[in-house]
């Protein structure tokens, strides 16, 4: 595809309970798509997540309204932000994809500018936030330590200070469409797919209005499926941390029998032996939970269920899902 060639581009926005922001939302998007460059033709396609406020009655007016280039997805419950995104990627058909959220954090006038590096030749055009307002300094911390952790240990490169807001070229969807695993870790998955990536540096915005569905138990499960579906690498710290305990534990027992055989010396008593047995069985326990947590994603992918289910759509013939299991 040359430089001068027209390319259809859709905007996928995933949604959960954005009633309050997506009045801005609508109003920056009309602006967006009017003030499209020639040979770029823009499509709209909001996913909801099982919202319980307004916001699929305003996404369906809005449809209605502006039918030519809006479409969506409703979700028959809450399935999670990763899977909303996988059920948008599975209805993309255009030539390139970007991800946005609903909260207006990232300027949607910023994505003519990504189309531009598109043309280029790049394939994943992901924007890296040079600031972060409105985040706490707790959450931008954690999130540092987190994402050079996972890049560490599973080998793959790791976008520093990224999220979902990115544009991916046509083949970058396709990879995405055949990863179907139940445990999802998109920031993750963009980075494992490959092709050329290219940064964009932006400032990220305050949320427009309503905060954010992004508890830390929630960020904490997140944190878990990425590390648990790109590496084995807390298998081996379990293995590693048995073997170390095995190998005290044995050297201690040769040293309380020569102390006891040379100097006559009683072995310790209660508190000790108390002391050894609840740091093993905390190992123990440890180590178990962590086989565990690869068992219940074994299990979870084994059972075969859909990723997500839809419960209405509205949606171009050209944008069906593609031939694949939900």
């Amino acid at each position: 595809m040359s430089n001068t060639d027209v390319r259809t581009l859709t905007v996928m926005i995933p949604c959960y309970n954005e009633q309050e922001s997506l009045p801005a939302l609508f109003a920056r998007m009309d602006e967006l798509v009017a003030n499209a460059p020639a040979r770029l033709r823009y499509t709209l396609l909001f996913v909801d997540d099982g919202s319980k406020d307004n916001t699929r009655p305003l996404v369906r007016d809005y449809a209605g309204k502006h039918s030519d280039y809006a479409e969506y997805l409703f979700l028959s419950r809450n399935f999670g932000k990763e899977k909303a995104m996988y059920a948008g990627i599975m209805h993309t058909h255009t030539d390139g994809l970007v991800i946005i959220d609903a909260d207006l954090q990232d300027p949607p006038e910023l994505i003519p500018e990504m189309a531009e590096l598109w043309f280029q030749g790049y394939e994943d055009v992901y924007a890296r936030r040079r600031s972060r307002e409105g985040e706490s300094w707790l959450k931008k911390a954690t999130s540092r330590w987190y994402y050079s952790l996972l890049q560490k240990i599973s080998g793959v490169e790791i976008q520093r200070d990224t999220g979902d807001f990115r544009l991916l070229d046509r083949k970058c969807i396709e990879a995405l469409q055949r990863l179907d695993e139940s445990e999802r870790n998109s920031k993750a998955l963009f980075s494992w797919i490959g092709f050329k990536k290219i940064e964009f540096l932006y400032d990220r915005d305050k949320r427009v209005a309503g905060t954010t569905k992004w508890s830390y138990p929630k960020l904490f499960h997140l944190a878990m499926d990425g590390i648990t579906s790109f590496t084995i690498a807390p298998l081996k710290i379990a293995t590693w941390a048995g073997s170390i305990v095995s190998v005290a534990a044995f050297l201690y027992a040769l040293f309380l029998i020569v102390r006891t055989l040379v100097s006559g010396i009683d072995v310790p008593g209660y508190a000790s032996t108390m002391v050894v047995m609840l740091f093993l069985g905390g190992v123990q326990l440890l180590c178990l939970g962590i086989i565990g947590e690869y068992l219940g994603r074994i299990f979870m992918q084994t059972k075969g269920r859909p990723n997500y289910l839809i419960e209405e759509s509205k949606l171009s013939s050209n944008n069906q899902a593609v031939d694949k299991k939900q």
